[in-house]
C-alpha cells in the first residue's frame, strides 16, 4: 500500500517533533494532540494541525483513548505513531487505532502483548533459546512472595512493573524490611504511568552493564539487528548517557547478542522497530526485556548507521519490505547521546519543573539536538522531564567524548536546573573513559556533588527570577502569534497586541497549600519540611505525635512521574501535617512541622 498522507502523533515533547520531522521530509502531513497545559507547546507549533485532548495529567489527556480516536476521525489521519511512553506499548490502543481504520506504526498488538508484558516476554525469550536473568514468571500478589524470592536467590531484589519500562515502576529492595514499601511504591507508580499495576521479581545483578540491541523486522519474514547501545550510565534506573558501539565487547559477543535479539523478535512474530535489552556481566549476557517501540536513544544507532529509523517504521507499517538486509548494515564511528533532563544532580537528581527562560542549542560538525522545548516553554510536573537529547558523532570514541563536552559547553538552558553539569562530570571521569562503569556506577561509586563543585564545567544552572517588571502603560502595538482553539482544533492567529509581557498559558488552577511565613530555608534544620519542587503528595508516612530522626522519610511526593521521598532534616516530634494524599504543592510549600 502507499505511504499514509497524514499521520497523527499520539505523544508530546521531543519524540513528537522527531517523528514529525521525518514526516515532513517524506511529504506527510502531521497531526498533534495536546493537553490543556500543552496548548502552545513546541510539538503543537511544529505540527500541521493540532487538536485538544483536554485535561492536565497523562490519564486525563495523552491516555484518553476515546478522545484520540475522535481526533483520528476529525482530522482524517490515516496512521498513528505512538512515539515512546504513553500508549506506545499498549495493545488495546493499537487495536483501537486499527479498528478505527488507521495504520498502526508499530508492532502488531499480539507482539506487544507478548513482549510488552515483561513476564510473558521472559517466557517467549526462553522459548526462543535465550536465557533471562532469574526471576518470576507470574505477577506477584503478596509481600511474602517477595521475601521468599529474596531468601532463595539473595538480596537485593528488583520489583518491576510488568507493563513498564524506562525505570518507571521499578523498586530495588535490599532486605525483608524494605519489601512492603517497595511493593506498594512500584505498583502505585506503574499504575500511574502505564495504567497497569502488575509487577514481577528479578534477581538484581551487582555490577552489570546495560546493553541493548536495535532490531527491525517486516511482514515479509525479514529481520535484522542494527548494532548495540551501551546504556549503563544511569540514575534511578533511568539512562543519562547512551553510546554506540559498546566499549570493550568482542565481535563474537556482539554478534551473539545481535543474533539472540533477532531470535527473540522472530519468536513472537515481531514487525517494525524494537529493542531487546540485555544485562552483560563477566563475559555473559542475559535477556532482560524487549521494548516494543522506538527507544529514546534510537538516535545513536541512526548516527552510526546513517539510517532514518522513523522513515523505516513508516514504510514497514505501510507494508513495504525492509529497505536493507543484514549485510547492508555498516556501522562507522562512535555516537554518544546525553539526555538533558530538568533535574538537579546536586540534590539527588530532584526534578526541576518550571519555565525555560532561555535555550540555545549547540551546533557544529557531528552535533544533533533533538529538543522538545524552546525558550519560554514550560516544563510541567505532570509529564516526563526530558528537555531534549544531545547526540554527537565522531570517527572514534575519544573524539566523540571531546565533541560531546564541547557541545555541552555550548548548550545553554536557563530558568531550570538541568543535568548538563552532571553529564560534563561523567564524561570527564576516568571510569567512563576506560569503560569500566556499570549500571550502579553513578549512584554507588560517585559523589556528583563533589565532582560538579570541583569544576567539571557548565556549573549548576539555578532557576532565575524571570518575573518581568511591571510595564509602564504601553501604547505601542506589536504583532504576535497566539494560539486559539475552535471546536477542539488549534489555530495560530497573528494579532496586533500591546507591547507587554505575555503570561504563559496555564490550565485550570488546583487547590494547594500555600507557604507560610515559617517556611524558612526549606527545612534545613529549622523544623519545617518543605516541598523542594512542584508535585503531588501521594502518601503521608508519619502522623502528629510521631518521633522522627534526621533523614527519615516523612512524605512521598510525585513529580514528573517519579516518586521522591521527602525527608526530615531535624530530629524531633511531628507537630503538624499540613497536606494530604492528592494535594498539589509547589516549591517552598510547608508540608509538615517538626518540634
Amino acid at each position: 500500500m502507499p505511504l499514509p498522507t497524514k499521520i497523527l502523533v499520539a505523544n508530546r515533547g521531543e519524540i513528537a517533533i522527531r517523528v514529525m520531522r521525518t514526516c515532513r521530509e517524506l511529504g506527510i502531513a502531521t497531526v498533534a494532540v495536546y493537553s490543556d497545559l500543552d496548548r502552545d507547546a513546541a510539538h503543537t507549533r511544529y505540527a500541521d494541525e493540532a487538536y485538544a485532548l483536554g485535561g492536565q495529567t497523562a490519564a486525563e489527556s495523552y491516555l484518553n483513548t476515546a478522545r484520540i480516536l475522535e481526533v483520528i476521525a476529525q482530522s482524517g489521519a490515516e496512521a498513528v505513531h505512538p512515539g515512546y511512553g504513553f500508549f506506545a506499548e499498549n495493545a488495546d490502543f493499537a487495536r483501537a487505532c486499527t479498528e478505527a481504520g488507521a495504520i498502526w506504526i508499530g508492532p502488531p498488538p499480539e507482539a506487544i502483548e507478548v513482549m510488552g508484558d515483561k513476564i510473558s516476554s521472559r517466557k517467549a525469550a526462553a522459548a526462543s533459546g535465550v536465557a533471562s536473568v532469574p526471576g518470576t514468571l507470574e505477577p506477584i500478589v503478596s509481600v511474602d512472595e517477595i521475601v521468599a524470592f529474596g531468601e532463595e536467590f539473595g538480596w537485593p531484589v528488583a520489583i518491576k512493573a510488568a507493563y513498564g519500562g524506562g525505570g518507571k515502576g521499578l523498586k530495588v529492595v535490599r532486605g525483608p524490611d524494605e519489601v512492603e514499601a517497595g511493593f506498594e511504591s512500584a505498583t502505585r507508580e506503574a499504575a500511574a504511568y502505564f495504567g497497569r499495576s502488575e509487577a514481577y521479581l528479578e534477581r538484581y545483578l551487582t555490577r552489570p552493564r546495560h546493553i541493548e540491541i536495535q532490531v527491525f523486522a517486516d511482514a515479509h519474514g525479514n529481520a535484522v539487528w542494527l548494532g548495540e547501545r551501551d546504556c549503563s550510565t544511569q540514575r534511578r534506573h533511568q539512562k543519562l548517557i547512551e553510546e554506540s558501539p559498546a566499549i570493550g565487547l568482542s565481535d563474537e559477543i556482539r554478534r551473539a547478542m545481535g543474533e539472540a535479539a533477532v531470535q527473540v523478535a522472530q519468536g513472537c512474530g515481531y514487525t517494525n522497530a524494537g529493542t531487546v535489552e540485555m544485562l552483560y556481566q563477566d563475559g555473559e549476557f542475559w535477556f532482560l526485556e524487549m521494548n516494543t517501540r522506538l527507544q529514546v536513544e534510537h538516535c545513536v544507532t541512526e548516527m552510526v548507521t546513517q539510517r532514518d529509523l522513523v522513515a523505516e517504521q513508516i514504510r514497514v507499517a505501510a507494508g513495504e519490505p525492509l529497505s536493507f538486509g543484514q549485510d547492508d548494515i555498516v556501522r562507522t564511528g562512535h555516537a554518544i547521546e546525553c539526555r538533558i533532563n530538568a533535574e538537579d544532580a546536586t540534590r539527588g537528581f530532584l526534578p526541576s519543573p518550571g519555565r525555560i527562560t532561555r535555550l540555545r542549542a549547540p551546533g557544529g560538525p557531528g552535533v544533533r539536538w533533538d529538543g522538545g522545548y524552546e525558550s519560554g516553554d514550560e516544563i510541567s510536573q505532570y509529564y516526563d522531564n526530558l528537555v531534549g537529547k544531545l547526540i554527537v558523532w565522531a570517527p572514534d570514541r575519544r573524539q566523540a567524548v571531546r565533541r560531546a563536552v564541547r557541545a555541552l559547553d555550548e548548550l545553554q538552558v536557563e530558568g531550570i536546573h538541568t543535568t548538563i553539569p552532571a553529564h560534563l562530570a561523567l564524561l570527564g571521569h576516568p571510569d567512563f573513559g576506560a569503560g569500566t562503569h556499570s549500571t550502579k556506577w553513578v549512584e554507588e561509586d560517585l559523589d556528583l556533588t563533589a565532582l560538579i563543585a570541583a569544576g567539571s564545567g557548565g556549573g549548576a544552572q539555578a532557576p532565575v527570577d524571570d518575573t518581568p517588571d511591571a510595564p509602564d502603560a504601553p501604547d505601542a502595538l506589536v504583532e504576535r502569534t497566539v494560539p486559539v482553539e475552535v471546536n477542539g482544533k488549534r489555530f495560530s492567529v497573528r494579532m496586533w497586541l500591546p507591547d507587554a509581557p505575555v503570561a504563559p498559558a496555564a490550565g485550570p488552577a488546583r487547590a494547594r497549600p500555600r507557604p507560610s511565613a515559617s517556611s524558612g530555608s526549606g527545612g534545613a534544620g529549622d523544623g519545617t519540611v518543605t516541598a523542594p519542587m512542584q508535585g503531588t503528595i501521594v502518601k503521608v508516612l508519619v502522623a502528629p505525635g510521631d518521633a522522627v530522626e534526621v533523614g527519615q522519610a516523612v512524605l512521598v511526593l510525585e513529580a514528573m512521574k517519579m516518586e521522591n521521598h521527602i525527608n526530615a532534616e531535624t530530629a524531633g516530634t511531628v507537630a503538624e501535617i499540613r497536606v494530604a494524599a492528592g494535594d498539589t504543592v509547589g516549591p517552598g510549600d510547608v508540608l509538615a512541622v517538626i518540634e
